[in-house]
């Protein structure tokens, strides 16, 4: 008889995507959490275009096919009430008039919850953009119940289903408050603060991952 075994390695892999080479290392350098199966953090660049190209050439890789996807990095806060290192878990995302469920989303703000205790979990839709959302233009996304933007998010996970059905999902943390502009991640306000929570998000992506496993009722 043999002895009590782990939980078992999910079946498809887990693709992490972000665009930033800081975003990568906090994400690579994080608390690993126990993860289960392959798991791998893919740079994509900045922009809709970059994000959307990069996600295509690594699903096309063997072994990579049937991957889950997790869009991640910083993003911009929409909604008043938001600081630097809150956390956004999209229900959603949308660009272009093209609206991607995410899927799991309660379960990862719970994950989220225990993996970066003290910090404020927000849920919504998270709006894509070409370019940095600045002043007006925050407003005009935020009337229209978005309650983040980032430039990669939506492209990403639009490509990601573009290849087959997969189980995706889009956590942001964000690094400017809705008064305060992102101008260039190293200059902004709680920056610093931004990078230590994204490191802390490992573990509740891989709780995700082996979620994926439960049946589904």
């Amino acid at each position: 008889m043999g002895g009590t075994q782990g939980p078992p390695a999910p079946a498809t892999p887990l693709l992490i995507a972000c665009a930033l080479g800081i975003e990568r290392l906090a994400l690579r350098t994080g608390r690993a959490g126990g993860a289960n199966g392959h798991v791998s953090v893919v740079r994509t660049g900045m922009g809709p275009r970059a994000a959307e190209n990069a996600v295509l050439r690594a699903l096309a890789q063997d072994g990579a096919e049937a991957a889950a996807v997790i869009a991640s990095g910083f993003c911009a806060g929409l909604a008043p009430g938001m600081h630097p290192g809150d956390l956004v878990v999209a229900e959603e995302t949308r660009d272009g008039g093209i609206t991607t469920v995410c899927v799991g989303t309660g379960f990862l703000v719970d994950a989220l919850t225990r993996a970066v205790p003290g910090r404020t979990v927000h849920t919504g839709p998270l709006a894509g953009s070409g370019h940095v959302v600045r002043g007006p233009e925050r407003a005009g996304l935020r009337a229209t119940g978005a309650i983040a933007v980032d430039m990669e998010s939506a492209a990403t996970l639009r490509a990601a289903l573009r290849t087959g059905p997969r189980p995706v999902a889009a956590v942001r943390v964000v690094v400017d408050a809705p008064e305060h502009e992102l101008v260039r991640i190293g200059t902004v306000r709680g920056g610093i603060s931004a990078f230590r929570v994204l490191r802390a998000v490992l573990p509740a992506f891989h709780e995700w991952h082996r979620s994926l496993l439960l049946p589904r009722r």
